[in-house]
């Protein structure tokens, strides 16, 4: 059968519905966070849900998430943490941060949450120098599309043999899908797949959730 419009919104809901499972807290923070004045585009929970299962198979004690908007997807990761783990959590607007650690600290895991303000490029080189290479179980990227190619030449050398690298929005967005060529996020999105894909020291793979999701696991 051919995928239409129709069978991929079905498909969407249906995954959201039986994979979305969310508690209170979750369910109710972007309704809140819109209310705030911050802008609706966080992960769904079904991606969520994917993200602290990821963290939780790789045994993840230390992550960086690099967009943090209003801690939605950043507690899903934190809750997939080992004990005693830490997020790094990068933001660039204050109000965003201000409403995230908020967050953070009503779900209970602000303890492993660390949270940088600032813009993702001017922030990750201290974070390099602070954390050193080979440092990161899991890296979530979720912020400015066009600098997709940029996080991943920064971010790349600090993630760990058997450590991920998970990035959001990697085939559309909300104006953009991967077959709009003239579009400068679309691009940035497609250089960004193909840097992980041929890069020899990870095996990566995107999955169509909501609008795709892009996995990579170092293998060496």
């Amino acid at each position: 059968m051919d995928m239409t419009n129709d069978r991929w919104e079905y498909t969407s809901d249906y995954m959201k519905r039986v994979f979305g499972r969310q508690d209170a807290h979750l369910s109710n923070l972007m309704t809140r966070a819109v209310e705030s004045g911050l802008p609706d585009i966080a992960v769904s929970a079904d991606v969520g849900r994917l993200l602290l299962l990821l963290t939780s198979l790789t045994r993840a004690c230390t992550a960086l998430e690099i967009g943090t908007l209003g801690g939605y997807s950043g507690i899903w990761i934190a809750r997939g943490l080992q004990p005693g783990g830490r997020l790094i959590t990068v933001e660039a607007e204050r109000k965003h941060a201000d409403f995230a650690q908020q967050q953070f600290e009503t779900a209970g895991v602000a303890d492993r949450v660390d949270l940088r303000l600032g813009k993702a490029l001017d922030v990750l080189p201290d974070i390099a120098t602070e954390l050193g290479e080979a440092s990161l179980d899991v890296v979530f990227l979720d912020a400015i599309k066009v600098e997709y190619p940029d996080y991943w030449r920064a971010v790349c050398p600090l993630i760990k043999p058997g450590g991920l690298i998970l990035a959001d929005n990697v085939l559309g967005g909300g104006s953009w899908w991967i077959d709009n060529e003239d579009d400068a996020s679309r691009n940035a999105a497609d250089e960004f797949n193909r840097l992980v894909a041929d890069d020899p020291d990870f095996e990566s793979v995107a999955v169509p959730l909501r609008q795709g999701v892009l996995i990579g696991r170092r293998m060496r």
